[in-house]
């Protein structure tokens, strides 16, 4: 474990470094992701503006999933994009074999080996909107934490989907519209899980787990959610977890190398 996190903190000091060289991407950042919660905040108040509420939820609880959906965007942006989209490129231009054979595991070099800190301000702006209806509910820093743990399983259902999607690139090279369509649907996160049809809720919970990416853990951290629903969340953050660490194992049986 002392060697992994090492070779971490080597991985993200020179990413920081590289990445400082372009500052002004900060700032370019920092305005497209203050756009696009602008839209979200004005999409979500034009169901609300007419005194409409989703079942259950009020204007500052449907904040709350929306600053979650933007923590989880800003997660995304920092983390997965900038690793597990080059998953494709290390497949096409043959440098995962490289990586194959560095002494440490491949699934981390490829998760961890970069990350980008343009994904920080929708981190930012994701705490702020959870504070302010926080703030406005009556939330207190025991609710917050309960909201800590839900919210880390998000975190890990997030990976490990968008890792075994990437590991399908060993089948199919070109999978970035693939990427793309599992994005787009990860887009209904930003609104309750009761905003939507029968059908479709059951569709996002239990086939996409879009409700336990932020429906879940809002309710948590409101003090509101059923003991079943978080166990439900960690057994499915953990069995999505090993389920992506085999399906790597096993892509890596049909990889016949770029010199093959």
């Amino acid at each position: 474990m002392e060697r992994y996190l090492k070779v971490l903190r080597l991985f993200w000091s020179a990413a920081i470094a590289a990445e400082l060289e372009y500052r002004i991407n900060f700032f370019i950042a920092t305005l497209s992701s203050l756009g696009n919660l602008v839209g979200s905040l004005f999409g979500l108040f034009l169901f609300y503006r007419t005194g409409y509420t989703f079942t259950g939820w009020s204007w500052e609880a449907a904040l709350v999933v929306l600053g979650i959906f933007t923590l989880l965007q800003g997660f995304s942006a920092t983390f997965l994009a900038s690793n597990l989209n080059r998953i494709v490129r290390h497949v096409q231009e043959g440098t995962l074999d490289f990586i194959l054979l560095k002494p440490i595991r491949s699934q981390f070099w490829l998760s961890t080996h970069t990350l980008s800190p343009w994904g920080l301000p929708d981190i930012i702006f994701g705490s702020i909107v959870i504070g302010y209806a926080g703030k406005r509910l009556g939330v207190g820093i025991d609710d917050y934490l309960v909201g800590v743990l839900p919210l880390l399983f998000s975190f890990v259902i997030l990976y490990s989907l968008w890792f075994m999607l990437g590991a399908t690139s060993i089948w199919f090279v070109k999978i970035y519209n693939a990427t793309e369509v599992l994005r787009g649907l990860l887009e209904a996160g930003r609104y309750p899980i009761a905003a939507y049809p029968t059908a479709y809720r059951f569709f996002f919970t239990f086939v996409m787990p879009v409700g336990f990416l932020t429906t879940v853990p809002a309710e948590a951290l409101l003090g509101r959610s059923e003991i079943s629903w978080l166990i439900g969340a960690a057994i499915l953050a953990v069995t999505l977890f090993f389920a992506s660490t085999w399906f790597w194992r096993f892509a890596l049986r049909f990889y016949t190398s770029a010199s093959s």
